[in-house]
């Protein structure tokens, strides 16, 4: 795993994240809906990916909260390092105890998951990615507490987590109104899914890509998607 990933207008060094750089974070940075948004905020934001992602997108202030003491500081690292550093900031906290006097017109988290799944040996790596320390219930109630009440929440997740995800998020008043199916080939079913909530009960849009091509290369949507950041 090499040390630092170069975008096109940012670098992310990840070796000290609990997390690297994959293939999710760098959907949903560049997936999630930031048009009229103002006031962002990452939960969990790891190397600080997403959120520098978000920035080259808007004009917005971003928040970034890390609980991992290490991610944060290599997050903030990365923010320094960035042409937007005078409107981001990382925060290192859990989200139970972040509070913040606005509330935010986007939400966006990569969040833990694999809850069924063995947990892994390294510590750091298992509370980034296993829903032990944060619940889908939790991480929403504290979403619902945020979120302005015509802002968004974006996330990704495993495409069998829909169901789970969409009723905690109902019992938090945040409703699904955009599903992205994301195929990893044409010929396998969804491995994960793009969501995007609100406050207000909306007509759903539901759509689906593919990452891999017939060819083995990465698909012209996916290309479409991401050709403001990956370096070809």
């Amino acid at each position: 795993m090499t040390e630092a990933f170069q975008f096109k207008q940012f670098t992310i060094r990840h070796d000290r994240c609990a997390m690297k750089v994959g293939t999710d974070g760098v959907l949903l940075g560049a997936w999630a809906n930031v048009k009229g948004k103002r006031r962002i905020l990452d939960i969990g934001t790891g190397s600080g990916l997403i959120a520098l992602m978000l920035a080259q997108r808007t004009d917005a202030m971003i928040t970034g909260i890390e609980i991992d003491p290490a991610s944060a500081a290599q997050a903030q690292e990365n923010v320094a390092a960035s042409p937007w550093a005078d409107r981001l900031q990382i925060v290192a906290t859990d989200i139970a105890g972040y509070t913040s006097y606005q509330a935010f017109d986007l939400i966006v988290s990569n969040p833990p998951f694999f809850n069924e799944m063995l947990l892994p040996p390294d510590a750091a790596r298992s509370q980034a990615r296993h829903t032990q320390a944060l619940t889908f219930e939790a991480l929403l109630f504290h979403v619902g507490r945020l979120l302005s009440p015509e802002g968004s929440f974006c996330a990704i997740l495993p495409a069998t987590a829909l169901t789970h995800f969409s009723s905690a998020a109902a019992a938090q008043a945040l409703f699904v109104v955009h599903t992205t199916f994301v195929h990893t080939t044409m010929q396998k079913a969804p491995k994960r899914v793009l969501v995007e909530l609100r406050k207000e009960v909306c007509p759903i849009v539901e759509d689906s890509f593919v990452l891999t091509g017939s060819d083995g290369r990465r698909s012209r949507a996916y290309e479409d998607l991401t050709k403001d950041y990956y370096v070809r």
